[in-house]
């Protein structure tokens, strides 16, 4: 047995996480779709193009001015 073992410690966040889990069951599936509407989205290949057409090339230094 190791001498730094906490077998029964939960952290306030892991009991808070947990609480919410119990008081509503659909909560990771809402969370799913939560992030479906703005990360899971295909990538426009057409669009990134046009991004890196519109790149202004950037000095080595950027902070130094021409004044």
């Amino acid at each position: 047995m190791s001498f730094f073992r906490r077998p029964d410690y939960s952290s306030e966040t892991s009991q808070f996480i947990d609480s919410l889990k119990k008081a509503d069951p659909d909560l990771e599936k809402k969370q799913r779709q939560g992030r479906l509407l703005l990360w899971d989205q295909p990538m426009n290949a057409k669009l990134w193009d046009e991004f890196d057409q519109g790149k202004v090339p950037q000095k080595p230094y950027v902070y130094l001015t021409n004044a």
